[in-house]
């Protein structure tokens, strides 16, 4: 029988969720660090078949590692609207006894059985009895025993995640009915992130009752897969990682699918400690730091996301799209120091990450905050350029001071003017009626533009993707391969125009009527539709940065085309292989279907997507409604259409 977990006031609430919050991230960190100690490549000692399964692994990992962050930012959702600041500080590895339950031991290990089976007893379903993996020892059997005589809030034992999240919101339903729901969920929701600001699948608002329970019911449910069974809970992904890696050790007893790397790396000498191993080699140690200093500088950034003040919306989403970028670095420097060798005194055992949380590693003041941020990214920006003559680190250094100068343009446009007025800052820019959008280049003594009596036809040849719709459906209007004049606007009625028009995916046809009907207006639905083996479709009303608004467009997602942003047809040449049918994701219906939509092609990056917008597949299934997204251009993400950060493994450049 499990003991309950008593909530007697809104203090020990707090500590609760705080504790909840802490876990989730330990527990993500410790998820990434056996991700990033996965081979890459048959010469480390595996097969092709071995290696298509580890990267089966690592992707799972990571979307794991992801959902993790998931119900991290869930819990500091929960806690803004019950009053509380964000929590995102965690303890040190290996996490000392006391800290969590008994039987709760945490520190970071390389991906082998054990550490699986140890992935699987944390994400154990309430209720189910399995042994830890071998080495997690629960040597001191204590019992953090509830003392309700006392004021202040004092730890609890939980045996599972999800009696912990029960006994919270247990807790949180009594004070309801203790004090009311407006007395307990007091927050505003200004202080809370959602998609809209941090591109996250999943993430939403807490306002009151109900939907902190849907939030804790989420958190469990994708971790535990309880109290339903799910085959997509973390449980039963590790549960199907752990019998494919068994079966492989069967063919092969000798199968190895991680690099030799330390348990519990530390770049500090630790007098007494005997789970703790130091990196010694030079060239490692300093690998090992930058991964932390941006490891620190990423909580940082997510520190300020979760401001608890009202900020500007679109500062929120920047610093969003800074923290996940800065989330693909760590990556890249995570993986490198799992290649590196640890100490020449002992041969054969490689680094890694040690996830040196600072202690002052907390929100900055927001005046000057993306200054501070912007400091601190080009110092690392620096060292990272030192560094990578000696250590493979392909891009970090570039895209350091990218940041460092996207933190310091925030601070310009926003934080200078945040102690003068916060209210006149974050006013919504209403966007002003348009009329029909013109493609960029075009002029009325352009071959490419024609003037009728009701209408003008323009064509941007740049923009053309060789869709054929206009020469199929008004062949006497769009003579293709006629010399001279090709375009003949008075061949047919201006509503058969107009139609083929809106029927070109890339935008290239455009028109201008003169008879005094509608011109193009936007659409009542933002869509984006993934083509099979091809590019983005866009109908919407689109800002494209460096590139004018329109309607209609065709982007590049194969990384091969000649005119980026825009696909040139290179993914035929390239066979390029991406379905159109990505697989579906959950999501909310989206408070605004419509309204402007900002696209920033990245350098040599995503596209950053943010506005309403309903992500659908080449059939016209609705895959994801969200609005903030990243989509991946360079043509080598595991997640397609999502980036997942492969375009600086490849070294994908967006230059034309």
């Amino acid at each position: 029988m499990q003991d309950s977990i008593v909530v007697q006031d809104r203090e020990e609430l707090l500590y609760l969720l705080c504790e909840a919050a802490e876990f989730e991230h330990t527990v993500m960190c410790s998820y990434l660090y056996a991700q990033w100690t996965l081979k890459r490549d048959t010469s480390e000692g595996v097969t092709q078949a071995e290696l298509e399964a580890i990267e089966r692994w690592r992707r799972s990992l990571r979307q794991i590692a992801l959902e993790e962050m998931l119900h991290l930012s869930l819990v500091n959702n929960i806690l803004a609207a019950v009053g509380a600041s964000p929590h995102l500080w965690r303890p040190a590895f290996p996490v000392r006894p006391g800290h969590f339950p008994a039987d709760v031991v945490m520190k970071l290990s390389p991906f082998n059985e054990a550490t699986v089976d140890h992935f699987l007893y944390i994400e154990r379903p309430e209720g189910i009895d399995i042994a830890d993996g071998a080495g997690f020892d629960h040597k001191d059997h204590y019992h953090r025993a509830v003392r309700e005589d006392l004021l202040s809030p004092t730890a609890q034992d939980y045996v599972s995640q999800g009696h912990l999240y029960h006994g919270a919101i247990n807790g949180l339903t009594r004070l309801v009915e203790e004090c009311g729901e407006s007395r307990v969920f007091v927050g505003h929701g200004e202080s809370q992130v959602c998609t809209s600001e941090f591109g996250l699948p999943g993430l939403f608002k807490v306002t009151d009752l109900a939907s902190a329970k849907r939030a804790i019911e989420e958190i469990v449910l994708q971790g535990e897969g309880a109290p339903a069974h799910r085959d997509n809970s973390h449980y039963a992904r590790f549960a199907a990682i752990k019998k494919e890696m068994l079966a492989l050790k069967r063919a092969r007893p000798g199968f190895e699918p991680a690099r030799p790397v330390a348990a519990n790396p530390t770049l500090l000498e630790v007098r007494g400690a005997e789970d703790v191993v130091r990196v010694v080699d030079p060239v490692a140690a300093k690998v090992v730091d930058l991964g932390n200093a941006i490891y620190g500088l990423t909580m940082r950034a997510f520190a300020q996301i979760f401001s608890p003040a009202p900020l500007p919306r679109e500062l929120r989403v920047e610093l969003s799209v800074a923290a996940t970028e800065l989330m693909y670095l760590m990556r890249i420097v995570g993986e490198a120091a799992t290649m590196l060798p640890l100490d020449p005194a002992k041969p054969g055992v490689n680094a890694g990450l040690s996830f040196a949380l600072p202690h002052s590693a907390g929100q900055l003041v927001q005046h000057c905050a993306a200054q501070i941020l912007s400091e601190r990214a080009d110092e690392l920006g620096s060292a990272a350029e030192k560094l990578s003559m000696s250590a493979a680190l392909p891009g970090v250094a570039a895209k350091l001071r990218e940041l460092s100068k996207r933190f310091a343009n925030l601070h310009q446009c926003f934080e200078e003017n945040l102690i003068v007025s916060v209210e006149r800052v974050a006013k919504t820019e209403r966007a002003t009626p348009r009329v029909a959008p013109m493609p960029a280049g075009t002029k009325d003594d352009d071959p490419n533009v024609e003037r009728g009596k009701d209408v003008t036809i323009r064509f941007n040849s740049e923009r053309c993707i060789h869709s054929r719709h206009c020469v199929l459906d008004a062949p006497q209007v769009f003579l293709a391969n006629t010399p001279g004049r090709w375009l003949h606007p008075e061949a047919a009625s201006v509503e058969q125009i107009v139609r083929v028009a809106h029927n070109c995916p890339s935008g290239a046809i455009t028109y201008e009527r003169r008879d005094g009907g509608p011109q193009e207006s936007a659409p009542p639905v933002n869509v984006l539709r993934v083509r099979e083996n091809g590019p983005y479709a866009f109908n919407a009303d689109m800002e494209i940065e460096g590139q004018g608004a329109c309607y209609r467009a065709t982007l590049c997602r194969c990384g091969q085309s000649k005119r980026k942003p825009f696909c040139d047809n290179s993914h035929r040449g390239a066979n390029f292989a991406a379905s159109g049918e990505p697989v579906t994701t959950d999501s909310d219906p989206l408070p605004e279907r419509g309204g402007r939509l900002k696209i920033n092609p990245t350098t040599n990056g995503p596209l950053q997507i943010n506005g309403s917008i309903e992500i659908c597949s080449g059939t016209g299934r609705t895959v994801f409604r969200t609005e903030s997204a990243r989509l991946c251009r360079c043509g080598a993400s595991a997640t397609k259409p999502f980036c997942d950060g492969s375009h600086l493994t490849i070294g994908f450049r967006s230059d034309r």
